[in-house]
């Protein structure tokens, strides 16, 4: 998979010659550390054809190209997905920067992983210049019509920062990815999940967990941002390697396959500036179109596996969470890292 991390930097948002530029209904607010541009909006009409159509004034060309031979799954279904699943993606991605894992010619083809803006802008997507220094500028996807236009550039994929762009230097969340074995019953993952989150209460922290969409879960911790980055990666870092030490033979805290055999790998790297993790209710681009799904902490022992809801599937969860949200107490949690939550795990795994 290609990075585009690498591409020239483009220091302003240009119209393209026939087109006039689109004024955003809600501009994201300047920060001190960067400026803000809006990519413009394409207005020009072409020949519409039976593999063309029109999403929220985007539009769709290749809408008959498959983009995953396993489920038989069409580009358009991958759109039409991400326009209606927009009122619950948003607060997950509005204001975080956003990594882009892209594939042209669909999952058997060539893929690429995009951290920045490139020569060929993507319309309706905000670009943050300053925030990632030495590099083009950063991205966010911040309205349903971005994201309609990140699916029509192939974008399948979403990841996103633990920070937001008006405060790029203090996370505001810690994640701990569980990544099992594959050799492993989903059991194990669950075991793990829950000793995971038993832990971060002993230490007064709330937690929450959603499917990966893959092979295993996330946990999710809520921050009033404080913290700067390498103190959010010590604790989470802390709290990996004590869990590996009172469950040696369960999980581990080092990357690497050899060390994850019959184990689970609880990837806490996912916390360095710059890092990123599959986004909520966002589609992974891997054979049957796993979506990552947030859960309830009632509904774990009746998960059967991380990518148990599929984007064939996914709707009648979306119905089930439009009256019962899992994470609807989220955005309420108000708690912060201390170097001392931090010390007394490190004190206690000597």
């Amino acid at each position: 998979m290609q990075d585009a991390r690498n591409a020239p930097s483009r220091t302003s948002a240009r119209t393209p010659r026939g087109e006039r530029a689109r004024t955003s209904d809600a501009a994201a607010p300047a920060t001190p550390a960067a400026s803000v541009h809006r990519l413009p909006r394409t207005t020009r009409r072409r020949r519409d054809d039976a593999a063309e159509t029109e999403i929220d004034g985007i539009r769709i060309t290749s809408t008959r190209r498959v983009i995953d031979a396993d489920s038989g799954t069409h580009k358009l279904e991958l759109v039409r997905y991400y326009e209606r699943a927009a009122p619950w993606i948003l607060p997950h991605l509005r204001d975080r920067p956003v990594s882009l894992v892209r594939a042209p010619r669909g999952l058997s083809g060539e893929m690429f992983f995009q951290r920045h803006s490139a020569r060929a802008p993507l319309p309706e997507l905000t670009e943050h210049e300053g925030l990632d220094p030495g590099h083009p500028p950063l991205l966010t996807i911040d309205t349903a019509r971005a994201l309609v236009s990140a699916a029509q550039m192939d974008v399948i994929e979403l990841h996103t920062w633990n920070a937001s762009v008006h405060d790029i230097e203090r996370p505001d969340r810690v994640l701990f990815d569980l990544d099992p074995d594959p050799a492993l019953g989903w059991d194990r993952v669950i075991e793990v999940a829950q000793s995971t989150r038993a832990l971060l209460a002993e230490l007064k922290l709330e937690s929450f967990c959603k499917t990966s969409g893959g092979r295993g879960l996330h946990i999710v911790v809520p921050l009033t941002p404080a913290a700067g980055w390498e103190d959010a990666k010590a604790f989470a870092r802390a709290v990996a390697q004590h869990l590996a030490a009172v469950w040696p033979t369960q999980i581990t805290a080092t990357m690497g396959p050899e060390h994850r055999k019959k184990k689970i790998f609880i990837d806490y790297l996912r916390n360095a500036r710059g890092a990123s993790t599959a986004l909520a209710y966002g589609v992974r681009a891997r054979p049957g179109m796993g979506v990552s799904v947030p859960i309830d902490w009632d509904e774990l022992a009746s998960t059967t596996g991380g990518a148990q809801w599929t984007l064939a599937t996914i709707d009648a969860r979306l119905t089930q969470i439009e009256h019962a949200d899992p994470w609807a107490a989220y955005g309420r949690v108000r708690q912060k890292l201390t170097a001392e939550l931090t010390l007394g795990l490190e004190a206690a795994g000597k």
